[in-house]
């Protein structure tokens, strides 16, 4: 019995060493296999197929592509491993006119730059010039025009500050149809109002206002003006209540109600 059991152990080593025979090829193929593709990566890395080949952009209106891409720092040198996309986000967000800004790699060799602009809410007028403004507040100096979009609001006698501030805000929460029939604002400022404004109607009505609640108030202004002759323009002061005031010789005034019906 005892030989049987030595010669069925003697049966087993052949077996045994092709077993780790086999393992250590496996071991041998792995560590090759890693061996490679670290050359490979490595001859990358190094290789000008690593440098960035394409930057696409989207969402841009304001500044071109070359605008982009020159303060965003990338160019074709640039190693699509060394991209920090966090870095050139944050570079772009520098730009005036920018938002926002998402940057993504997309391999082997694209980076995609997503921007949201600052929406442009009206025109500064001074002189023969006119300035961007944009509905953060900021006036863009290093832009002006000599023309501007039909139906944009011009502003005159503000500068950046809180009532510009202020006049941005009250305008993006007017209705289109509102903010496209404003022709021009002034920033009038009373002893009594700080944030007091007159504006020019393209109809040509006249607006007393204050920026206090401007928006809530030039919401009806559709309303007003339909109880109204629209061949006698005047005056319509929104301060307090809304009153009509005709700019006739004689003095006319006339409460108008904020919507038909009302009391």
């Amino acid at each position: 019995m005892e030989k049987g059991k030595i010669v069925a152990l003697e049966d087993r080593i052949p077996k045994l060493k092709e077993q780790r025979r086999r393992k250590a090829n496996r071991r041998l193929v792995l560590l090759l296999i890693m061996f490679f593709t670290l050359i490979v990566v490595i001859a990358y890395t190094q290789s000008p197929f690593s440098h960035v080949k394409t930057i696409a952009i989207q969402g841009n209106e304001v500044y071109s592509q070359a605008e982009i891409i020159k303060k965003s720092g990338l160019s074709k040198n640039t190693n699509i491993w060394k991209v920090r996309k966090i870095a050139v986000a944050s570079k772009l967000q520098q730009l005036s006119e920018i938002k926002k800004a998402d940057v993504n790699i997309q391999w082997p060799n694209t980076v995609q730059i997503q921007v949201k602009e600052y929406k442009r809410m009206a025109y500064l007028k001074q002189d023969t010039n006119y300035y961007p403004v944009m509905e953060n507040g900021k006036i863009l100096k290093e832009r002006q025009m000599e023309k501007i979009p039909i139906n944009s609001p011009i502003l005159l006698d503000f500068k950046e500050g809180p009532a510009l501030n202020e006049m941005m805000k009250e305008l993006k929460n007017l209705p289109s149809e509102i903010l496209n029939s404003i022709s021009e604002i002034y920033y009038s400022p009373k002893k009594t109002d700080q944030y007091h404004i007159s504006l020019f109607m393209n109809d040509g009505f006249e607006v007393s206002a204050t920026l206090r609640s401007f928006s809530e108030k030039m919401i009806h202004y559709p309303s007003i003006i339909s109880q109204l002759d629209p061949n006698k323009k005047g005056l319509i002061d929104m301060e307090v209540g809304s009153y009509f005031k005709a700019f006739e010789p004689e003095v006319e005034e006339k409460e108008v109600e904020k919507d038909q019906g009302e009391g």
